[in-house]
Parts: C-alpha cells; structure tokens; sequence
C-alpha cells in the first residue's frame, strides 16, 4: 500500500464523512442522536470509519473509479449501520423507526464517501 494514497484517501474521505453526518444529523435528522457529542470524537470516527473504506479499497479490492467506490462504500456502510445500530438498541430502548432510518442515511453516506475516496485514490493512481 502506498501510504500518501492511504493518507489522502482516509483524510478526504473522514472530511466528507463528517460533513455529511453534520448535515444528515445535525441539521436534518436532529431526533435521531443528542447534539451534544464532542465533536473531536465525532471526527475520529469519521476518520475511522475512512481509513477502513480507504484500505479495503487499496489493499483488497483495487476500487479507484467513484462509481466502484459507491457501491463498496454502500455496502460496507450498510452492514456497519445494522452491527451499530442492533448494538445500540439491544442497551437502549428499541425505537425501530430509528434503526431505519439511521441505516438509510449511513449507506447513502458510506456511498457518498466511498465515492470521493475511490475517486481520490483514482487521481493519485494516475499521477504516477
């Protein structure tokens, strides 16, 4: 793995992740979460959860084209947002509608992100 590849994917793609959490939580979807998180730790997260997109696109599955990254990212997303979200509500109480919710928004937002990832590390594959 090359690791400015590495670097720039997870780095754009942590910035769109918390982006589109902001905007799909703290604007849109206020109900579903407190607003009251630190946001640091919301940011690691996001950088978290762009360095897996960024490695398994690199290191596994050779995605560099914003439509592959798309549908990666949907997917990855989508199956991280039911382990989460059946973990929270199996110690909270079960608000079902929520856990519809919050698995639409994070596939669509694991998509988006996985997209301009995959698209990053396109352009960085080409400048070599």
């Amino acid at each position: 793995m090359k690791l400015s590849n590495f670097i720039a994917g997870s780095v754009v793609g942590s910035i769109v992740y918390f982006l589109l959490g902001w905007l799909a939580y703290g604007k849109l979807f206020t109900n579903l979460y407190p607003q009251d998180g630190n946001m640091v730790f919301v940011y690691l997260g996001c950088l978290f959860f762009a360095m897996l997109l960024t490695y398994i696109f690199t290191e596994w599955a050779n995605i560099s084209t914003w439509m592959t990254g798309a549908k990666g990212g949907a997917v990855i997303g989508l199956f991280y947002a039911l382990s989460m979200n059946f973990f929270m509500y199996a110690s909270q109480k079960p608000n079902y509608l929520n856990i519809a919710t919050d698995v639409i928004i994070t596939l669509i937002m694991g998509a988006i992100t996985g997209a301009v990832i995959a698209m990053v590390l396109g352009m960085m594959n080409k400048e070599k």
